[in-house]
């Protein structure tokens, strides 16, 4: 939490110096404080037109709070620090273990090189794609924009420096719309898939047969998840906005698949639209907070409470309803601590959400929609509005600032703390009582 805090912090005294403005004068410091914590926090709302509000050293500032908020504060300075063949004591292996929220100390060197080098790699691709489009359109400064957005997408930040409005012209190009879409599932799907998914590739050009069937019960989860509600998000959107001409109305039958397939994948923590949000109809922002809820999947770049999380919770509950008294998915046990840290992870953004929405509320005078749309984005570190944040006053910048952080790092701590093991068992139990509920 405090190495996100102090981060957040450089980065908004930077961005208030005359030289990270494009008009060359002072930034107000709530402006640059909800800048800097909206790209640490890999969120992308913002109060000021990123493209025109900055020059090129506040842009360069904003895309490097981006690249160390997707990877994390302390897996940059571990980078940092291997890069200068610093060995790694113990006290930093278990710090980067809490910082992955992993069970294991063991690989954690190697585990950090693969993840920094994977990330350049990716990233590096999605700009040359990009590059595709942006150099012809732009000149020179495409290949900036390039290598900005592959960042922003990959990070699932949601922060472009194309226009005003983010991606609406890029609605129906097929280009931009897969490489920006495979960035954010890529970063989304986490680090641990990667090399699950890696791994049964190598042992499938061997020749060695079921090798898929190998694939570890977390990747399992996610690929699963991930796609069924991509899938769920994309043809519920298709549905809600086929006949609205302010959204899907005046497209063809393919542009209007490729626009929902869009609108289901940024909600997935990215933030990039290439939908006007607030011209959505009302079931179809309800769908999109249910997935901007959920997010993306555990120890990668994405927010929200994540797929494995609800996952656990969904078996939990149909566990009970069963009259179980273990919970299984996919034929595997889950263990009691799993259950807890997802209840736990779940209540507690629950909570700062409905708290935001509360406060929000009380110092605007937007609509409900909207006000639970911008909480629910900030919470899940989306970026996704119905044009509300750049009307903001000073107390709702404040307010959605604090939720961008407790957003990020609250579920963040909370698997950190679940992730100490308790070495003092009380040996004197409280006793039990049966108690009703629902």
């Amino acid at each position: 939490m405090v190495s996100f805090l102090v981060a957040v912090l450089i980065g908004a005294v930077l961005l208030t110096l005359p030289i990270s403005s494009s008009s060359g004068e002072a930034t107000p410091f709530v402006d640059a404080l909800f800048t800097a914590t909206t790209a640490t926090c890999v969120t992308g709302l913002v109060v000021v037109p990123t493209f025109s509000a900055w020059s090129t050293f506040g842009h360069v500032v904003i895309l490097l709070l981006i690249q160390i908020g997707g990877l994390g504060v302390i897996t940059v300075l571990s980078g940092i620090a291997l890069s200068f063949h610093k060995k790694m004591g113990l006290s930093d292996r278990v710090l980067l273990q809490d910082a992955f929220n992993i069970n294991t100390l063991s690989g954690l060197t190697s585990f950090v090189k693969r993840v920094i080098l994977g990330t350049l790699a990716i990233e590096g691709v999605g700009a040359l794609l990009y590059m595709i489009v942006f150099i012809p359109e732009f000149g020179a400064r495409g290949i900036w924009i390039s290598v900005f957005n592959s960042i922003s997408a990959f990070c699932n930040a949601g922060i472009d420096i194309i226009g005003p409005d983010s991606l609406y012209a890029y609605a129906t190009h097929p280009i931009i719309n897969f490489v920006t879409s495979a960035l954010i599932i890529l970063g989304g799907l986490g680090y641990i898939v990667w090399w699950d998914i890696l791994r049964i590739v190598r042992q499938r050009i061997k020749g060695k047969r079921g090798a898929f069937r190998s694939l570890t019960l977390h990747s399992r989860i996610v690929l699963a998840f991930t796609l069924g509600l991509i899938l769920i998000g994309a043809v519920a959107i298709f549905a809600f906005e086929y006949d609205n001409p302010e959204t899907l109305g005046n497209y063809s039958l393919l542009n209007k698949i490729q626009a929902s397939l869009f609108q289901s994948v940024t909600t997935r923590t990215a933030g990039f639209a290439s939908l006007p949000q607030d011209k959505l109809t009302d079931s179809s922002a309800l769908v999109s907070m249910f997935l901007m809820f959920i997010g993306g999947s555990p120890v990668g770049t994405a927010g929200g409470i994540k797929t494995v999380t609800i996952a656990v919770l969904i078996s939990a509950a149909i566990s009970a309803i069963k009259g179980k008294n273990s919970v299984s998915i996919l034929g595997r046990g889950i263990s009691s601590s799993a259950v807890k840290k997802s209840l736990a992870i779940f209540t507690m953004s629950f909570t700062i959400m409905f708290a935001s929405t509360v406060a929000l509320s009380a110092v605007t005078d937007a609509s409900l929609l909207d006000v639970l749309y911008e909480t629910v984005s900030a919470t899940a570190t989306v970026g996704l509005t119905r044009n509300l944040t750049p009307s903001l006053g000073t107390a709702g910048k404040l307010i959605i600032t604090a939720t961008m952080y407790l957003g990020r790092v609250g579920p963040i701590s909370l698997a950190v703390a679940f992730s100490f093991k308790n070495k003092k068992q009380n040996i004197i139990k409280e006793p039990t009582e049966e108690i009703s509920v629902g």
